[in-house]
């Protein structure tokens, strides 16, 4: 956002700029814009105020981590502030139909993750969930479950990114974790998804099995963690 801050400052219209990443070649052109957080937070809070919907899309669209869109971001960014929020809605324009496509799937994987998270208690106490998710979703699921478990000391761990959101009862921190040893699931733990599972599968009803439904509704690369999808 910084280079987009400094882009839009020199050039408003920003339709005959490029933005990728810096590439150290001997042949390369171009002009290298360091990060500069009090302008990103500048352009930040410019956006909110005269596009605040947009500022969410830009949020989602960051957790997406797609690489070779920043320049469809810079022209996004420049017509919200000419559009405001109407922007969304511009869907023949390529620039917004990519930003707003790719917000919109790490949005729902956010909001899917809310339901396919499980947390399983610790010999200690704390709980543990953790999940391989193709965004990078842990901020809003921490947020959300540190409102729906504020009572409880939990930990979200994010396999695949080695990050971890940390909830202690009063505040939610999160950091990356160089290394991380999962301790022993309690006995009680143990004996709940032993039951859970028998649950599951008793309840079920083989006449309406509808194996495609199911994963349409709950993809299977998310089965991994979910207790009652274990030994499938």
């Amino acid at each position: 956002m910084s280079a987009i801050a400094a882009i839009i400052a020199a050039e408003p219209e920003s339709e005959g700029s490029v933005l990728s990443i810096r590439q150290d070649t001997l042949f390369e052109e171009g002009l290298f814009i360091r990060t500069d957080p009090i302008a990103a937070e500048a352009l930040f809070a410019r956006i909110k105020q005269r596009a605040p919907d947009v500022v969410y899309t830009i949020w989602y669209f960051m957790m997406a981590e797609t690489e070779g869109l920043e320049t469809s971001l810079l022209r996004y960014v420049a017509l919200a502030l000419v559009h405001g929020d109407r922007i969304n809605g511009h869907l023949t324009h390529d620039d917004v139909k990519a930003v707003v496509s790719v917000a919109r799937k790490a949005g729902r994987e956010a909001h899917r993750m809310k339901g396919l998270l499980r947390f399983e208690q610790l010999r200690d106490g704390t709980w543990l969930a953790r999940m391989e998710p193709d965004n990078n979703v842990i901020q809003p699921l921490a947020k959300h479950f540190s409102r729906r478990l504020r009572d409880q000391k939990w930990f979200i761990l994010d396999v695949g990114r080695r990050s971890a959101a940390h909830w202690d009862g009063h505040e939610l921190r999160f950091g990356t974790l160089e290394q991380f040893e999962r301790p022993d699931l309690s006995d009680e733990e143990q004996q709940v998804q032993a039951m859970w599972r028998t649950f599951f599968s008793t309840i079920a009803i083989p006449e309406r099995r509808n194996p495609r439904l199911q994963k349409s509704n709950m993809p299977a690369k998310y089965w991994k963690y979910l207790t009652e999808k274990q030994g499938e």
